[in-house]
């Protein structure tokens, strides 16, 4: 893992963290604890008590549920420098889905004693996860109406564009090759569809020009992308 300045620093690019300055986010740090999991090892599980948030520095966490039949439900990806487990911390209630590390996972863990000290002595911190909030209401609510009202291929296009704001936030036209950080397993289970289903949009996509695959590398067309996904 980083040393103690490169963590601090990779604070910065948090989705919490970013907007407070330096000495803030060293302060920060120091409240919190490193820790490593394996892949497919549980983190948390829905209904557990505890009370941590965690930060991902290296490797990706699978967010999920389970359907009363038993099946799975992805429902996000928290890669590095995104936050997850944030409910349960702030509420102090219990879990609200599972965390699993999808291959070696390494994070900073802040408890929920030290996050309530750090709102009281750091100015901005509050603030800051209002709008954190904020954002994953909103996000909630896209993800619920892309899986009510529109085709696999528009969930698709419109996930693929999401990975290319994030990898590449300037660029908004043109070629563009992102990592897709995952199996087509993975991809079904947050796009709320079968493998088949996934790898048939992904077909239809390289079709149309918008795509074109290299085992999980995509070389993006953002235009077409854009027509897929119907944004206008």
């Amino acid at each position: 893992m980083p040393n103690d300045a490169g963590h601090a620093g990779f604070l910065a690019g948090s989705e919490i963290f970013a907007a407070l300055d330096d000495r803030a986010r060293s302060t920060i740090f120091k409240e919190m604890r490193p820790a490593s999991y394996g892949g497919g090892q549980s983190i948390f599980s829905r209904g557990d008590q505890s009370k941590e948030l965690y930060l991902v520095t290296h490797g990706r966490v699978r967010l999920s549920i389970l359907s009363v039949e038993g099946r799975e439900l992805s429902f996000a990806h928290a890669g590095p420098g995104a936050i997850f487990g944030e409910i349960a911390m702030l509420d102090g209630q219990a879990r609200t889905a599972d965390a699993t590390a999808v291959g070696k996972v390494e994070v900073l863990v802040l408890g929920q004693a030290a996050f309530s000290r750090l709102l009281e002595s750091t100015p901005g911190l509050a603030g800051s996860v209002i709008g954190f909030l904020c954002r994953r209401l909103r996000e909630a609510d896209l993800q619920l109406e892309g899986v009510a009202l529109h085709r696999i291929e528009v969930r698709l296009a419109r996930f693929i564009l999401g990975i290319c704001a994030q990898q590449a936030p300037a660029q908004n036209t043109g070629l563009l090759t992102v990592d897709l950080g995952m199996s087509q397993g993975e991809l079904a289970l947050l796009l709320g569809g079968s493998r088949p289903k996934v790898n048939g949009a992904l077909m239809m996509l390289e079709d149309q020009g918008a795509i074109e695959r290299d085992g999980n590398r995509l070389q993006c067309e953002l235009d077409q992308l854009r027509v897929i996904a119907e944004i206008e």
